[in-house]
């Protein structure tokens, strides 16, 4: 009887410890939220693509989503606990520019609140543009002007042959400081000076560049550096295709000896020009070359055959110019070299292959004239862009044309940290008393400002002094005081207006929608 009563009493006293332990273990019950909260302050889709993020929302009762944009969708989770995991849904955002919208959370029994939800467009990221060194180079640069048939013009000798150049021959005055203070009080931050070498390089093997044309050079450098400019100077000119032009691209695929000899020249020339400017800092960019091709832009026979035959040597070409500077060291062991793709046509990138650089500090140097039957042509069109009418524009190269340019540009370079950079674009002057011309041309000119700043490439405007209206008329700014042409001051507005407004409500798509509509 005794052991009996033991174990009862050892089986009640288990039980009411297992009883204990039980209750002890179960999980409480949440408390009333008197609030929404939620697992994140916003939601970022880093892709243009179609894509879903969760958030988790904690609410008194099923809470309910307003203010919902056509692109964006919620899909409600299971509610329970006072708590559901719902599921934001984005369609593609084919706009060059993030996209923002504020989504209102409700739920009965507490105040309502609201989330940000933001879809990057155009393969953009962060804030739009990728952290690295290639962005933080567009924003170095900026925007720019070309002091164009400048320092790159030249005179034919009689009897054949070219004299050293002369900045007056094709027109323009001699630039002074002035030029460059001017220029840099409008909002322009960087100048690319083209500058050609032909008739001032003494005979091989030394190829010595004449001192008193290097001395020039030198003085207007220093002008442009003295404004505050950042500054780009080049071999411009020495490739128009004549005999006495020393990079012929058309010939040199076919000759081993002329090749050979062009490539020991063109390091003897970028080894005098790094050597005289090796003590400048990073302000002072190099380019290789300017717009080398064989004379027919690439359309030509010879290179529609085969590419690869001439652009296969400009690669060449392009590491021995890389090479040369590198080799004299100082700044110029890490000095941004810009190199250029064939006749500069970012088409033709396809074909280049990028040169071995020990710094990793290259740059992509491209030129944009499209579509070029009414940039440099012989202004007949009237229109651009999608307002305008078949017939008074140019065939192809819309709005859409050169975003996929400056996209591609941005997918393949940029995004992988290589910068890029529009050594030349504009569009020829436009009659101001025509009022539909006008619109347009100031219209195409902002246009592409702004879409280089979206795609984060430095863009130089052309400059080539020619005053008045028509074809090749790109005088904007007087080369030797630096003031405006009688009808620049509004183009060069809605270029700067392009690249530096700053204001988030003016974006690409803004631009796009302010056309002009005859």
């Amino acid at each position: 009887m005794i052991m009996n009563r033991y174990s009862f009493c050892l089986l009640l006293a288990l039980f009411v410890a297992a009883l204990t332990c039980s209750c002890d273990e179960k999980t409480p019950v949440p408390e009333h939220p008197t609030a929404i909260t939620l697992s994140a302050d916003e939601l970022v889709f880093t892709t243009a693509d179609a894509a879903s993020l969760p958030l988790t929302v904690t609410a008194p009762s099923q809470p309910t989503f307003s203010d919902l944009p056509d692109w964006l969708s919620v899909t409600d989770g299971t509610f329970q606990d006072y708590q559901t995991t719902v599921m934001f849904n984005v369609t593609e955002n084919t706009a060059t520019v993030p996209r923002i919208a504020t989504v209102i959370i409700r739920s009965i029994g507490a105040p309502p609140i609201t989330v940000d939800v933001t879809q990057y467009g155009a393969g953009f990221s962060g804030n739009g543009l990728p952290d690295n060194d290639a962005v933080k180079r567009t924003l170095e640069l900026g925007i720019g002007w070309n002091l164009g048939n400048h320092l790159d013009s030249y005179s034919a000798r009689s009897g054949g042959g070219y004299m050293i150049p002369d900045e007056t021959a094709w027109g323009n005055p001699r630039a002074t400081q002035q030029t460059f203070d001017k220029l840099r009080s409008y909002g322009f931050t960087s100048v690319r000076i083209p500058v050609t070498w032909l008739g001032s390089i003494g005979p091989a093997p030394d190829y010595t560049i004449y001192a008193k044309w290097m001395a020039r050079v030198t003085e207007v450098v220093e002008y442009a550096h003295k404004a505050g400019l950042q500054v780009i100077i080049n071999t411009h000119h020495d490739e128009n295709h004549g005999d006495d032009h020393w990079l012929n691209i058309a010939a040199a695929p076919g000759n081993a000896t002329l090749n050979k000899q062009i490539k020991e020249e063109i390091t003897a020339v970028w080894t005098q020009i790094a050597e005289n400017f090796k003590d400048c800092g990073d302000w002072l960019m190099f380019e290789g070359f300017n717009e080398l091709n064989d004379g027919g832009w690439g359309w030509s026979a010879d290179f529609r055959a085969n590419p690869m035959r001439q652009c296969g040597v400009l690669n060449e070409w392009q590491q021995t110019f890389v090479d040369a500077v590198r080799a004299t060291g100082g700044n110029n062991a890490t000095r941004w070299l810009g190199i250029s793709t064939y006749a500069a046509n970012p088409e033709y990138e396809k074909y280049l292959v990028m040169p071995t650089d020990p710094a990793g500090r290259l740059m992509l140097s491209v030129h944009c004239y499209d579509p070029s039957d009414y940039t440099i042509g012989d202004a007949q069109y009237s229109d651009w862009g999608h307002t305008g009418q078949k017939g008074k524009k140019a065939n192809g190269g819309d709005e859409d044309h050169i975003q996929k340019v400056f996209k591609n540009l941005f997918d393949k370079y940029i995004v992988n940290n290589i910068p890029v950079y529009l050594g030349e674009y504009g569009c020829s002057m436009r009659n101001k008393s025509d009022a539909r011309s006008w619109a347009f041309y100031l219209y195409y000119l902002e246009y592409v400002s702004k879409a280089a700043r979206t795609y984060a490439i430095p863009a130089m405007l052309w400059d080539n002094g020619s005053k008045g209206w028509g074809k090749e008329r790109h005088g904007y700014i007087d080369h030797g005081t630096g003031e405006f042409t009688s009808t620049s001051q509004a183009p060069v507005e809605a270029i700067l207006k392009g690249w530096c407004t700053n204001d988030e409500s003016y974006t690409l798509d803004t631009v796009y929608n302010s056309a002009p509509v005859f």
